[in-house]
């Protein structure tokens, strides 16, 4: 069963938290786009993703973040992705997408990354 997406945006020390809720596939996934694109747009010094509570990724959710990590690069913003369930962590480990990310366990640790 399919949870419905939420994606709620909050600042932390500076920092743009995006939390997505729920499982990011195909059909929710341009929603986190979205969300993404806007944050850019505001130039922070850093986007922190709270994974926490993503149960379930597939390509496109992992699509997703490869482009906003491309984004955050040219925009010279420092992504972070935290709270990375194991079965997320594991879409992460098998397409070897691991090393790419900066992956910390809290919000505390993401804001020191």
């Amino acid at each position: 069963m399919t949870r419905e997406l939420t994606v709620d945006l909050t600042s932390v020390a500076g920092a743009a938290v995006l939390r997505p809720g729920g499982d990011i596939d195909m059909s929710c996934a341009p929603a986190v786009r979205k969300a993404v694109a806007n944050i850019m747009r505001d130039r922070p010094e850093r986007l922190i993703i709270d994974l926490s509570a993503v149960a379930y990724m597939d390509s496109s959710g992992i699509a997703t973040l490869v482009e906003a990590l491309q984004q955050s690069m040219r925009n010279k913003i420092k992504l972070v992705l935290v709270g990375v369930t194991p079965q997320v962590h594991s879409a992460f480990e098998i397409t070897k997408l691991v090393s790419m990310f900066t992956i910390v366990a809290t919000l505390k640790d993401a804001s020191n990354a």
